[in-house]
């Protein structure tokens, strides 16, 4: 059995991979990077870790190898299980386990797991189809130098932030350039100008403002008043009760879990057409472990957590 094609395919969508009995993959998002050195970009990325000490069964590998190879829960479980005896065989006689497309594992002379991820495979989603490039050092312009030179013998009342929204003032600095070498009377009167002139244009922006403000207000006097209640549900972190082919079934399923204690729900529907339901769903990834492991104790020892946001 492959088992690291079917991790790789969960490292897609899940934060959390757990072999039983052995170990987890945990992903974590970094955000896209500048190498100044180089002046290199890198995309945002998942980056991948391995915690030895999560070995608690999810249910989360085994359904997604039952789903795939069709067979039954607890054949996908005992399959599993015989494969990680092998991959610690393999430690414990020193020898490197490679995952494919997720890394190496090996143990260290203190008998400890120590992790290699492999650097070639991005699993972020949102970064698909985005790669490394570098570009050139961007040189700053000659003028802006001149133009703040000119600034402080005739101070302008705008900041560099305001002179890249409002290209005109650029060529205004350009102009007072010439100005001030041909003297102090002629830059006064272009100044005058272009006073005058944004004088005019603030008055003008006034004016279709104010007509829009009382278009604006006419309109939503109009309007009727509606009081919505909304309670929306939160959680990415979904303890999964069952999945069902017939709609009707999975309602039936809601309202028995809620008539049990359980802030059951629907959240919807998953790759094979089957509703889903759920015990309740957190926002908190070690709350809804907690959660599972007492509803798989007390409730259902087939519950799985399933890791996704609704919309």
């Amino acid at each position: 059995m492959q088992l690291e094609t079917y991790i790789s395919d969960l490292l897609y969508r899940y934060e959390c991979v757990t072999i039983p009995d052995f170990g987890s993959f945990l992903t974590q998002r970094v955000s896209a990077t500048i190498v100044h050195d180089s002046n290199t970009f890198y995309a945002p990325k998942k980056v991948l870790s391995f915690n030895e000490q999560i070995q608690q069964n999810d249910g989360l590998l085994a359904h997604y190898i039952a789903d795939v190879e069709k067979i039954p829960f607890e054949v996908a479980n005992r399959k599993i299980a015989k494969r990680v005896e092998i991959l610690k065989s393999y430690l414990t006689q020193g020898e490197t386990l490679t995952f494919k497309n997720i890394g190496e594992i090996i143990f260290n002379n203190e008998g400890k797991i120590l992790f290699e991820p492999a650097y070639h495979i991005n699993y972020l989603t949102d970064a698909f189809g985005l790669s490394q490039f570098s570009t050139p050092v961007v040189t700053r312009e000659v003028l802006k130098k001149e133009a703040e030179k000119v600034e402080r013998v005739i101070p302008i009342a705008v900041t560099p932030e305001k002179r890249k929204s409002r290209p005109y003032l650029k060529y205004a600095a350009v102009a007072l350039i010439a100005l001030t070498l041909g003297g102090l009377g002629a830059s006064k009167f272009y100044v005058e100008q272009i006073e005058t002139h944004n004088q005019i244009a603030q008055e003008e922006a006034k004016k279709m403002l104010d007509a829009k403000i009382q278009q604006a207000t006419f309109s939503l006097n109009t309007l009727p008043e509606i009081t919505l209640n909304i309670t929306k549900q939160k959680g990415k972190y979904h303890i999964v009760a069952g999945a069902f082919r017939i709609e009707e079934n999975c309602d039936k399923k809601v309202e028995q879990l809620r008539s049990e204690g359980f802030n059951a729900r629907k959240i919807g529907t998953n790759k094979y057409g089957l509703h889903v339901v759920a015990y309740n769903s957190y926002e908190d990834r070690l709350d809804a472990l907690k959660a599972l492991k007492t509803i798989k104790k007390t409730h259902n020892k087939d519950a799985w957590l399933d890791v996704k946001k609704l919309d």
